[in-house]
């Protein structure tokens, strides 16, 4: 009897369920234990899978461990495509950063308690730390390729996209870095606003120019 259905449907949700089941343990794992003290096999164990199962998903435990923030990256991205054309390319990537974080379906990190986790322990973690950094620099690469598709661009000639990514990029990095050292999980939007109204103003201001916009001095009150 043949099979009925949608198989390559079928499989490829089961593609996705062991994919998932394999993140997940992994996350859980690294966070109860420690990165250096859980092995690829427990991963696959835990997930019910052997080690070559593993493999075809991952390349290590620390992509396994960070595929539950690969997923951010894109929904920026998308939020990047919807921004209007006549934005500049600077706001239009602050406002889908913005947008990101204010989607209650997309799950942001401040709502995820065990994504703080992570990156605070990615933090302190070598590998882990590079492992994200390439995790950026994926999604910061469509970034550009969706900026100049809305200049009409070529951007390996004209740095306006490469230049508006990596300064807002940039302004996220620093955004995290306050927030998974100030351990308070849920002031990641704050710390974006920070981040980004400092690019845009209170770094363009020169110490002769006088205090830079809502800042205060010694001995100022409130």
């Amino acid at each position: 009897m043949k099979e009925t259905g949608n198989v390559p449907e079928r499989r490829s949700r089961k593609a996705r369920r062991t994919r998932d089941a394999l993140a997940r343990n992994a996350l859980e794992l690294v966070l109860e234990r420690g990165l250096r003290s859980v092995t690829v096999e427990e991963i696959a164990q835990a997930a019910d899978v052997d080690r070559r199962t593993f493999s075809r998903y991952f390349p290590n435990k620390e992509a396994a461990v960070l595929d539950a923030v690969r997923g951010d990256g894109d929904r920026i991205n998308r939020a990047l495509r919807e921004r209007p054309a006549a934005e500049p390319p600077l706001t239009a990537y602050r406002r889908a950063v913005l947008d990101w974080l204010d989607d209650p379906e997309a799950e942001p990190w401040h709502r995820r308690p065990r994504i703080f986790d992570l990156l605070v322990m990615a933090e302190e973690e070598p590998t882990l730390y590079a492992a994200y950094h390439h995790i950026r620099v994926d999604a910061q690469e469509e970034s550009v390729a969706i900026l100049a598709e809305r200049l009409g661009v070529d951007p390996r000639q004209d740095l306006r996209p490469a230049v508006a990514v990596a300064a807002g990029a940039g302004a996220l990095l620093a955004a995290q870095a306050a927030w998974v050292r100030g351990g308070r999980p849920a002031a990641l939007p704050e710390f974006v606003v920070q981040a980004f109204d400092a690019l845009s103003t209170h770094l363009s201001v020169s110490r002769q120019d006088g205090p830079a916009p809502h800042s205060t001095t010694q001995g100022s009150t409130p």
